[in-house]
């Protein structure tokens, strides 16, 4: 009896200590290759449909000057993963070596370390996915395409040895499920969540009854980008309606990011899909300037949303410069992790909430092959080459007109 009594004692311990866990769970949400207008609440476009997104932009915040570490999958995915500016590391651009990075902390060992659950879905783009879990992830489910792909997971959260695991959904939705099971599995612990849609990005593969979603004329690339784009909302809003479902909502802290801008190709030609896997994703950066593999705003500013209903008022469209970076300062704060070495962004938390009016940064910088750029209050200087460019993005967020000759 004594025995009973001291193992009901010790689990009453347990229940009540995760009732009262004051850490929030994290989850990033990665789209590639998705265009600044691509996102309902921006209003740049009248065809996309994001229901899901949209409710989670009026539940926390639009930041509509959020900008990606890099205009490219690899730098940017290693820049918000670590913390830090990716070049600092030697990962300049997609054939860069991954040596430097495979020697980085990334914000999902500093989370593991912290006690959190931990699990990666979707596109990894660092390496073998086998190796996902050297990185500070304990669960991953890696599909990114219609092939056998990488898991220690099964769709509905179960573990299994890692190996290939034969897809039986849509890859978009099957990282949603699998994202919902993990809830569903740690919804008495904090977890740290990543999920990587492989979306709008080539080869355009959705499914018939996404595209019937968009009906009527239109370039076929455009309707298989939006019909994409509907799965991922689809999947956000399985995402959301778990935490609810758990009554976690207000105990989860979500940022939802692109990686880079649309890649347009200059002309946005409407080839045929047939598994091509170049040209233009048929995602849109409109009205902005430029395209993925650029450091014009078309190829840097995403889709930006932060939401932690309860502690950041929602419905707030935050005009301050942000940073992907940001997102691993700000989940170390939240996570209580102390040492925070060699962070390079900023916690958001008082600038969100209110509590601190300025500017989080003073200037944002980036570097890319032949390029590089500073933004400083609304002055964005540009050069690419031999070649200077400066916009006042106040008035020209378009970046149309090119004042460094009128202020050299």
């Amino acid at each position: 009896m004594k025995l009973l009594a001291t193992l009901t004692s010790s689990f009453a311990i347990l229940v009540s200590s995760f009732a009262t866990e004051p850490r929030p769970n994290i989850i990033l949400i990665y789209t590639d290759d998705h265009g600044h207008a691509d996102l309902g609440v921006n209003g740049a476009v009248k065809d996309i449909k994001t229901p899901h997104l949209d409710a989670l932009a009026r539940s926390g915040v639009v930041a509509t000057h959020g900008y990606s570490t890099a205009p490219q999958c690899v730098p940017s995915r290693g820049g918000i993963l670590v913390g830090r500016f990716q070049g600092r590391f030697d990962l300049d651009n997609n054939g860069s070596s991954l040596d430097g990075f495979n020697k980085e902390t990334t914000i999902a060992t500093r989370l593991q370390n912290a006690g959190y659950a931990t699990a990666q879905f979707g596109k990894w783009h660092l390496g073998p996915t086998e190796a996902i879990t050297k990185h500070g992830f304990k669960h991953v489910f890696s599909q990114n395409a219609q092939r056998p792909f990488s898991a220690n997971i099964t769709l509905d959260g179960q573990d299994r040895p890692m190996s290939n695991l034969p897809p039986t959904e849509y890859h978009l939705d099957g990282c949603s499920k699998a994202a919902a099971a993990v809830i569903e599995r740690y919804k008495d612990r904090p977890f740290f969540l990543y999920v990587a849609y492989r979306a709008p990005h080539t080869p355009l593969d959705a499914p018939q009854s996404y595209m019937d979603r968009f009906p009527g004329e239109m370039p076929e690339r455009r309707r298989a980008a939006l019909a994409m784009l509907s799965a991922i909302d689809d999947g956000v809003g399985l995402i959301t309606s778990t935490l609810k479902k758990h009554g976690l909502t207000e105990k989860t802290l979500i940022f939802f990011i692109g990686d880079n801008g649309a890649p347009l190709k200059i002309h946005k030609i409407d080839s045929p899909l047939n598994g091509d896997a170049g040209g233009w994703d048929g995602s849109l950066n409109t009205p902005l300037n430029g395209e993925k593999g650029m450091l014009s705003e078309g190829g840097m500013s995403t889709p930006f949303l932060i939401a932690w209903p309860g502690t950041i008022p929602g419905g707030q469209t935050y005009e301050h410069p942000v940073s992907a970076l940001d997102f691993a300062a700000t989940a170390c704060e939240v996570a209580s992790i102390g040492n925070r070495s060699g962070l390079e962004g900023i916690n958001l938390l008082p600038y969100l909430t209110g509590e601190n009016k300025a500017t989080p940064h003073d200037a944002l910088c980036w570097r890319w092959m032949a390029q590089s750029a500073i933004r400083e209050g609304n002055w964005k200087l540009l050069r690419g080459g031999d070649r200077e460019y400066l916009y006042d993005l106040a008035t020209d967020r378009e970046e149309k007109h090119n004042l460094a000759a009128k202020h050299p």
